[in-house]
């Protein structure tokens, strides 16, 4: 039996995925949630309450030996909190920092902390890809308090000898996936016809699995230590692609209408929409050679892999929820 990891967040999306590969590969694994829910049996559950300054997380780091920080507030379009900025601070960077120190202090030797690719900027352009070398760009609320954690975790490291790894991937999908992912899944099962088959771009993405065993590899190999670094799948895709290869998977064809992007932009303006919109028709791509190149580390799932299982896995319960 390996050492014990605590897993906050640990019944979200990848806090999930994450917590069964973990105890899968011989770890023991206590998962960290808000409030008492349902986990994996192979899980030990620790409920925490609110994650902020406050909170005591003494019980959930008893004899845990790495942590891997998934919880978080998360990015959201349309926030109706009065003072945003204060909110993502209050979970994202005072919530982390006070996890840290009293991790440290617990004795545990190595916290993975899961930041956001929205630290180096929204987009890449003329071929660029965002790398660990690259400044620093966060553009709204919820990357600003990623960026601020990070370097918060960083003091801590300093101060107590804590050794901290940081990841930032992109957009995650895999079977459960919510949000965004999700809706482009309906939309296209569905086939309602959408105006990209003229766009050009290129964004990098992440199989939940993909993550999942880079967490796990950040977390356990010792040159990982002090490092920042960004994944993905290690293959880039168009908009247009990616539906393409969601509607095979999900046993229908495309839709796809051309239309020139910048009428598209035009539209985004019109209706206020321009967020949403450049998601699909910029580009954003990453260079995730240093973690291969440090550690090792190979995506075991390729894009393909990965989209025809988020695709299938959408498909069968859709089929299952109508026969209900």
């Amino acid at each position: 039996m390996q050492e014990e990891i605590l897993v906050t967040g640990a019944n979200g999306f990848v806090g999930q995925a994450l917590c069964e590969t973990a105890a899968r590969r011989g770890f023991c694994v206590k998962g960290a949630v808000r409030a008492a829910c349902n986990l994996p049996t192979v899980v030990e559950p620790a409920t925490v309450g609110a994650v902020d300054a406050e909170t005591d997380w003494g019980a959930a780091l008893r004899n845990v030996g790495i942590v891997i920080h998934l919880a978080a507030r998360v990015h959201v379009m349309s926030d109706t909190a009065a003072d945003p900025l204060t909110e993502f601070l209050k979970v994202n960077l005072h919530g982390t920092a006070n996890l840290a120190r009293q991790a440290a202090q617990a004795g545990v030797k190595r916290l993975v902390y899961v930041s956001s690719i929205k630290v180096n900027g929204e987009e890449t352009r003329d071929g660029q890809k965002f790398s660990e070398a690259g400044p620093p760009a966060p553009q709204d609320f919820y990357a600003v308090s990623k960026w601020k954690a990070e370097q918060a975790l960083q003091r801590i490291a300093q101060e107590t000898g804590l050794e901290v790894v940081v990841v930032r991937p992109p957009l995650v999908y895999g079977p459960g996936v919510k949000g965004n992912f999700a809706q482009m899944l309906n939309v296209v099962a569905r086939r309602i016809p959408l105006p990209f088959a003229s766009v050009r771009n290129s964004r990098s993405l992440i199989y939940v699995g993909n993550l999942v065993d880079a967490l796990i590899a950040c977390a356990t190999y010792p040159a990982a230590a002090g490092q920042t670094y960004l994944v993905c799948d290690g293959e880039d895709i168009s908009t247009p692609d990616l539906l393409r290869q969601l509607a095979a998977g999900t046993g229908v064809s495309s839709c796809l209408l051309p239309c020139p992007p910048a009428l598209l932009r035009l539209a985004g303006k019109l209706t206020g929409k321009s967020q949403q919109l450049e998601r699909l028709l910029g580009s954003l791509q990453i260079d995730s050679d240093k973690i291969c190149r440090e550690l090792g580390w190979r995506p075991p799932y390729t894009l393909a892999d990965g989209l025809r299982t988020v695709a299938t896995t959408n498909h069968e319960t859709s089929h299952l929820l109508n026969k209900k």
